[in-house]
Parts: structure tokens; sequence; C-alpha cells
């Protein structure tokens, strides 16, 4: 059997519910533990609790410490698959994170749950069962960290969070699961054709990310601009465009030598330097503003972090957010 490590790090999953209060709580004893034995059968199992921590807790540094772990098993231990539970509001986040900075080819699987694990319907077991059932799969091997949620199987680049609290909210907009998971077996049905990572240490930048609206003004972008600002992202409207009274700001902080990345508010698609009014998109990359290809605005933000420790260059940005 596969050895593989299962990285506990808190949220949902490793919640209890209050039955008289219906409040949802950390719970000293992580109950995960509970199922490791029903596991054994399909794994060489490792348990490590890394944090138990709910999801909004979660920073870069966080992040960063779970690619050292899972990197230094690796190396120490063989392992042959990773499985990570996370809380769900940020797990987007985590798992993309994971997914362009891990120099590994193995499965990485992240897992978590809508319910508590005293609920009815408690999504968090089998879920965390599929999950490893995935990362021992020899067909998971070198497509990226997945997602493993609801029998689905989707890449941390495409899935994102699209209900407060229905079990099947992740999906990936525009081009749905790459697999399945079902009692036959695991199915991967789309196969990513690029995989990025960068080889990076530490995380030292400062990334804020906004989000545009009607007749927004520049007055949040000069706000910012003491926070020693390294980079930052836009959900812009449409194709890629912005309120008229935005495009001075935007213009002096990019002349100031500060990155300033475009994705879409929208849920699906590409931005596009198509609009050449003012504010639009042709105006906007003829400033310099980088397009995204369809990264949405928190996992931009964590691209942006992780490539200014690489590179400032604005050509080399560009190419890299059109990958």
């Amino acid at each position: 059997m596969k050895k593989i490590l299962i990285i506990h790090t808190g949220g949902t999953i490793a919640m209890m519910e209050d039955k008289s209060t219906g409040i949802v709580h950390q719970n000293v004893q992580n109950p995960l533990h509970q199922t490791t034995d029903a596991l054994t059968s399909i794994a060489n199992i490792i348990v490590e609790d890394l944090f138990q921590l709910p999801s909004p807790h979660i920073t870069r540094n966080e992040m960063l410490a779970l690619k050292h772990k899972i990197e230094t098993s690796i190396e120490n231990d063989q392992i042959e698959g990773v499985v990570i539970t996370h809380g769900t509001d940020t797990l987007e986040e985590t798992a993309y994170f994971l997914d362009i900075t891990v120099q590994s080819d193995i499965p990485i699987v992240v897992t978590g749950a809508m319910r508590s694990s005293n609920e009815l319907g408690a999504d968090g077991p089998y879920n965390l069962l599929s999950a490893v059932r995935v990362a021992t799969s020899d067909s998971a091997r070198g497509k990226g960290v997945l997602v493993v949620f609801n029998d689905e199987i989707h890449t941390a680049k495409n899935v994102t969070k699209t209900h407060t609290s229905n079990i099947a909210t992740f999906q990936s907009p525009q081009y749905g699961p790459i697999g399945i998971v079902t009692k036959r077996g695991v199915s991967f049905h789309h196969i990513p054709n690029i995989r990025e990572t960068y080889n990076i240490n530490e995380i030292r930048k400062n990334v804020v990310l906004l989000k545009a609206y009607a007749g927004m003004d520049g007055s949040i972008i000069t706000a910012i601009r003491s926070l020693n600002l390294d980079g930052l992202v836009i959900e812009a409207l449409g194709q890629g465009n912005l309120p008229p009274k935005m495009v001075k700001e935007v213009s002096e902080l990019i002349q100031s030598g500060v990155p300033v990345v475009l994705v879409s508010r929208c849920f699906n698609g590409y931005v596009q330097d198509v609009y050449s009014y003012e504010g639009g998109g042709r105006q906007l990359k003829d400033l310099g503003v980088i397009f995204s290809n369809g990264l949405n605005g928190q996992k931009a933000r964590i691209k942006l972090l992780v490539t200014l420790e690489k590179t400032n260059d604005h050509k080399e940005l560009q190419d890299m957010f059109l990958k």
C-alpha cells in the first residue's frame, strides 16, 4: 500500500456543533482521528496535526509552513501522496498556493467539510475517504494540487467556493471537475495541460485585492499607497474595465513601480484589452496593467505574492499571468 501523509489544519471538518445553541466550535480532540482506522485498508497512513485553525485564520505563513512540511516529508519519509484537511473559506487559496509552489508531482489533495463532525449528514469523513482514494491513485500524479469534495475532483487553479452552506459548494466555473470518485474507483476525464511552479522559500511582499464597483474613484488607491504596497490586484468590471475616475491613480501606482494585475469580478471569462474608452481595457493595457488569464481575485493575489518573490519585471510578470 502507498504511504499517504494526512495533514490536519482545522476548519469545520474538525469542529462540532453545540446542539443546544447551534454554534459550531473547535473541539479539543480532532474528531477526524476517529476515522483514521477506516483508512488503513486503503493506504499506509501517517497523520500530522499541523494546525487547529478556522480557515479565516489561515495566512501566508501557514501556507508556507504547509509547503515546507510537504516537501520535507517527501524527502525524509518517502511519502507517495498527501491529503490536507482545511476549512472551506480560504481552502482554494491554500490549495492554489501549494499548486504553484510545491516542487513535486506526487498527488496532493485538499478537502474539508461544510457540516461539522456531529451534524446529521456530516460530509467530512466521506470527503476525507475520497481524498485518500484520490491520493493513492496513480492517475492523480502530475496533475497538480487537487480539491476533492462531494465525489468530484477539481484543479486548485479553477475551483472556487460558490455557496455559503451547500455541500456541493466547490465548483470550477467554465471548466467543471476533471474527475470523479465512485465506488468502483477514481476516474479522470480531463487533464490539465499546463502546470507552473515557482521555487520560493519565503513570502515577503504586501499585495492588496480591491473589487471595482459602479462610480468607484481612485481615493482607495491613494489611501493604500501608504501601506508600503508591493502589488495590487483589481477585480475589474466585465472584460477588464474600470470606472474612469480610477485611471489616474492606477497609472500613478504603475509609474511608481507597483505592478497592478487585472481580473474580472465576473464568474466566468477572461479579461481582455477590448474597449478603448476612458477606463477601458485597451487604455489600461497601454498604461501597463497586467492582464490575468482567468484567475479569480483571491488566487491572482496569491500568484502575485509568489511571482514577486521571483521578479518585478513587468514583461515577465505579464507572461506569468498569461499561463
